[in-house]
């Protein structure tokens, strides 16, 4: 089970509850991976290596959403693309 956050809003030790919470599953992943026959380090790298990923994937759905909230204004004002 994890954690919710304390309140919805934000409140000062949001991001350290959340890395609370977050910490016994990153725990069982990275001992999955070991036990596995991965090295510790490679775990690690290969994480950074993900989130670096989401981050780029995260920002390019926001610039296409964008781009299409932007082509639907167009063809609702009747404006050709």
């Amino acid at each position: 089970m994890i954690n919710p956050p304390r309140r919805q809003d934000e409140y000062q030790d949001r991001a350290i509850d959340c890395q609370e919470a977050m910490e016994p599953g990153f725990q069982a992943i990275v001992d999955c991976m070991i036990e596995a026959g991965w090295t510790r380090g490679e775990v690690l790298r290969s994480l950074k290596r993900l989130i670096a990923a989401d981050n780029m994937t995260q920002k390019e759905n926001a610039r296409t959403e964008t781009q299409l909230a932007i082509a639907r204004a167009m063809l609702r004002a009747g404006k050709p693309l």
